[in-house]
């Protein structure tokens, strides 16, 4: 029974690293991916410090692989001298063969973007998580932020009414 109860607590242990709120802002998410990322040590020690950033961060595609660009993982003071630490250097998504064809497909045809969303732990291991994306427009933009307020609003509205009754 202790068994399963560590098992689980590995599993929940897990959380958010670092998110990427202006996406949702600047781009149509469509579907999403989850993608295991090649780090190098000091790279997890500054992660499991906090020190993770993909505001900036965007992947691309280099010979029939994906890469991570951009995304800044500030490192610790205490890792380890001997290594030259590179904040921004390219990092390398891992993902099934049969998927990366089919995002391949997506970004060439039909003129998508891949956009990282949130860093994460899942049983002690970081995943990033892809958005295949389209570029919003302005006028998008002032539509969804028109929408949330007016969600914000009806909220209000029926928060008030419930009190009421």
């Amino acid at each position: 029974m202790a068994g399963k109860k560590k098992a689980k607590d590995t599993e929940s242990a897990g959380g958010t690293i670092a998110l990427n709120k202006r996406a949702r802002h600047e781009y149509t998410l469509g579907d999403r991916y989850e993608a295991g990322l090649a780090l190098q040590g000091w790279e997890l020690k500054a992660i499991r410090a906090g020190r993770a950033n993909i505001g900036d961060a965007y992947a691309l595609v280099k010979d029939g692989e994906l890469f991570l660009f951009g995304a800044q993982i500030t490192p610790l003071v205490q890792a380890s001298s001997h290594v030259l630490a590179d904040d921004r250097r390219t990092r390398k998504l891992l993902l099934h063969r049969h998927e990366i064809d089919r995002l391949v497909g997506r970004i060439e045809r039909d003129g998508y973007t891949l956009v990282p969303v949130a860093l994460y732990w899942k049983r002690n291991k970081v995943k990033l998580e892809l958005a295949l994306a389209k570029g919003k427009r302005e006028h998008d933009k002032r539509e969804a932020s028109r929408d949330r307020d007016w969600q914000r609003e009806k909220q209000r509205a029926l928060r008030a009414r419930n009190k009421d009754a």
